[in-house]
């Protein structure tokens, strides 16, 4: 796949795939003869990983390292660390989300009551 076909799967600029590759936060893109990146179905499912991470807030600098371990096929109990730590941090935004959509159903419930008791 073309660079701007992979923009267009992933709903993700091509500056930002450049970029992505540029900082080593998806592994270097094979290339046709002429130079033109060919992402492949590894490619892709590097592409796919990092939106996927980046979009819940996983820190480039974590995903740079996990990637930088995964190309060396080194560090397996770091990688592992890695994933364990986003994963921690990404539940203790998920409660705080869950504690403020209970605050706000408190307070809609709240309005929706007073709205009902209002006379017109």
């Amino acid at each position: 796949m073309t660079i701007g076909e992979v923009s267009e799967k992933f709903d993700i600029t091509t500056d930002t795939l450049r970029y992505y590759e540029r900082i080593g936060l998806i592994p270097p893109v094979p290339r046709k003869k002429n130079g033109i990146r060919d992402y492949d179905e590894t490619a892709c499912g590097w592409v796919s990983f990092i939106k996927c991470m980046r979009s819940a807030g996983v820190q480039i600098e974590a995903l740079t390292e996990y990637v930088a371990l995964m190309q060396s096929n080194t560090g397996l109990a770091r990688r592992k660390n890695i994933l364990i730590e986003q994963r921690a941090r990404l539940q203790k935004q998920a409660e705080h989300l869950r504690t403020t959509i209970e605050r706000l159903d408190y307070k809609i419930e709240h309005y929706e009551e007073l709205l009902s008791n209002k006379t017109f």
